[in-house]
């Protein structure tokens, strides 16, 4: 009897609705359009991602890392009930922002990584994200855990998120928080922005193809570069002699 192995290793996707696209215009006046990707899209976002794996400034090496796995695995079946969505600004890269459905009732926030620093481009994202989950896909929480102290504050504390301590996270065990739907209302006026329908062209445009980012992430000033050796990475030595 022969068995089809891809079959019990893929895990079942349950559908969900479609994220209508939405426009948020930045403190720069630059629209930015924010909208979902499928799975033949996750080509075209990997390499943006993996140039961050090894930028240690904000965790955005241990985010990158988890969001390439986690598109990765999404994009070969191998992740449950994943969505992913984009912004762009002219069609270039600014965002990337997943999740996931637990089920009927909970959502899982898995990650926002921003690739254009500034202009809260990572924060509109993620109200994004939550929209989808609270008013299009219907749930009344999203567990929410943040990696880095910019992220504990935008999430955290912006929204006022209610602890969930006894649910570990999916991202690391970590103890949750949740977003709710009378959470997310009272937010709703300060932190969410944006318009829909998006206009035609602004949509078409980001259609067509993912550009690679315009200003991402730099890494923090190596002060010592210009001093080290290749036998010293440090600049042990240098500094050695400077104190004698």
């Amino acid at each position: 009897m022969s068995v089809d192995v891809e079959q019990i290793l893929r895990p079942i996707d349950h559908p969900l609705p479609p994220f209508p696209p939405k426009l948020v215009i930045l403190a720069s006046g630059e629209p930015m359009v924010i909208r979902q990707v499928g799975r033949d899209d996750i080509p075209d976002i990997l390499p943006h991602v993996e140039a961050l794996i090894h930028h240690d400034r904000d965790f955005y090496d241990v985010v990158s890392a988890r969001v390439y796995s986690e598109l990765l695995a999404h994009y070969k079946h191998r992740y449950q009930d994943q969505y992913v969505l984009v912004a762009q600004c002219d069609g270039h890269l600014a965002a990337v922002v997943n999740g996931r459905s637990v089920d009927a009732g909970t959502g899982m926030s898995l990650h926002t990584l921003g690739l254009r620093r500034g202009l809260r481009v990572g924060a509109h994202a993620f109200g994004a994200k939550m929209e989808y989950h609270l008013d299009i896909i219907g749930h009344k929480q999203v567990l929410i855990v943040a990696e880095s102290p910019i992220g504990f504050r935008r999430w955290m504390i912006e929204y006022k998120l209610a602890k969930r301590f006894e649910i570990p996270h999916e991202l690391g065990g970590c103890p949750s928080w949740a977003l709710t739907k009378e959470l997310f209302d009272r937010a709703r006026s300060s932190l969410i922005v944006g318009t829909r329908p998006v206009p035609p062209e602004l949509l078409k445009k980001a259609e067509q193809g993912i550009l690679p980012p315009t200003d991402p992430p730099k890494a923090a000033p190596d002060f010592l570069a210009a001093t080290r050796a290749r036998y010293d990475s440090t600049g042990t030595a240098i500094i050695a002699r400077a104190t004698r």
